[in-house]
């Protein structure tokens, strides 16, 4: 049994948006480890209802959601007898963020999690932030929303919550580099000619983590790292002056904080996202967590380097569109989607899937969006234009 340390409330309301994917099964291994510290508000899937039923049973939750509407049938069946709400559809999901948990973890993959990420700002309490669109989509309409209601927002990305850790209690305006850094990911020793022979079965087998196809598709291509620049300009506003990136392919050190006296503060740890989440999940306390502690001897040595923006200019292009701001990280967003589903299709070549973004940004931005539903619209409209620009490729 695990426990909660330091100055910890003794029992946090707890809505997991996601709770089925790989955020929210270890989340909720880490709260199983922890069962007096947390109360489940609601839990969401897309359509595993079966899975969540069981998840809902165990954690005691009051309500279940299920984003497409046609499992609700298979959920309520699922969750006959037990005396737990069941619901479906996209309102649901804002229902059950709008709840009001003392924390919400945000884990809904896409666009799809933008609406339900917002209606649990607009609560005011805290949200732990796994959602990569939300910042890269909506990064002003979402900060500005923040501000508003007062939430605390914790962000569950490995390299953001290193920044978050290495900032507390230091103020930002004595920063001088914010340093996210990169595994490389699996091709990062790969020559250019190699790369655009490049299997979607090798883009996939990360060295150091265990993700989804599309996120390890993104490492591969570096656009993953491009996309976290873009979060981190909106999560600690230091400047884009003051945020860089490095290679370090040993996955031990996730970021740096250097401070204007020449201190720099970097946050350690294995390469496995439950230490994130229970940072978030604790905030402002500490929990326990099953993760082995590092073995810096064993690991010997940790090495870092600039990367290389001829072989992979995802991180460029990410960069010139925080830049163009406006709809710019949107309209990459959609299209990197479109681009590595392509590819991972066999549709299109490796280097084509950045390629495809950059093209894209080229072709002229609609206006910036200034609400949720222009965010939206944004998406939407580069998804079309995304998959008329595949077309040909195809």
């Amino acid at each position: 049994m695990g426990s909660i340390r330091g100055d910890a409330i003794l029992s946090r309301t707890l809505t997991l948006l996601g709770a089925t994917g790989s955020v929210g099964t270890s989340t909720l291994d880490l709260v199983r480890r922890n069962r007096e510290a947390f109360r489940v508000i609601a839990l969401t899937a897309n359509c595993q209802a079966a899975e969540l039923a069981a998840l809902a049973r165990e954690f005691g939750a009051e309500l279940a959601v299920v984003a497409d509407e046609s499992c609700l049938p298979a959920l309520r069946d699922a969750l006959a007898g037990s005396g737990i709400a069941a619901a479906g559809g996209a309102a649901a999901l804002v229902e059950a963020a709008a709840r009001g948990a003392d924390i919400t973890v945000a884990a809904i993959v896409g666009c799809a999690g933008l609406a339900p990420t917002m209606a649990a700002i607009e609560c005011g309490k805290s949200v732990a932030l796994a959602n990569k669109e939300a910042l890269v989509s909506a990064g002003d309409v979402m900060t500005a929303a923040v501000a508003r209601s007062g939430a605390t927002l914790l962000p569950v990305d490995s390299e953001h919550n290193a920044i978050f850790q290495c900032l507390a209690g230091n103020d930002p305006a004595h920063v001088s580099m914010i340093t996210l850094t990169a595994s490389g990911g699996p091709f990062r020793e790969w020559e250019i000619e190699r790369l655009h022979r490049a299997t979607p079965a090798e883009a996939v087998k990360h060295p150091n983590w265990s993700m989804g196809a599309k996120i390890s598709v993104d490492s591969a291509t570096m656009m993953n790292k491009g996309l976290e620049f873009i979060e981190a300009y909106h999560l600690f506003p230091v400047g884009i002056d003051k945020l860089r990136i490095l290679v370090h392919p040993q996955s031990i050190v996730h970021s740096m904080v250097e401070y204007r006296d020449g201190s720099t503060l970097a946050q350690l740890g294995p390469s496995d996202m439950r230490v994130p989440i229970a940072s978030a999940l604790a905030w402002p306390a500490r929990m326990d967590t099953p993760c082995a502690p590092l073995d810096l001897a064993a690991i010997g040595e940790l090495t870092f380097r600039r990367p290389d923006e001829a072989r992979f200019p995802a991180t460029r292009v990410a960069r010139e569109a925080v830049l163009a701001g406006g709809a710019a990280p949107a309209v990459l967003n959609a299209v990197n989607e479109i681009a590595v589903a392509a590819f991972l299709d066999g549709q299109i070549s490796f280097t084509r899937i950045v390629q495809c973004a950059e093209t894209m940004l080229a072709r002229g931005l609609p206006p910036p969006p200034s609400s949720l539903d222009d965010v939206i619209a944004v998406d939407e409209e580069s998804r079309i234009r995304a998959l008329e620009m595949m077309e040909p490729l195809r």
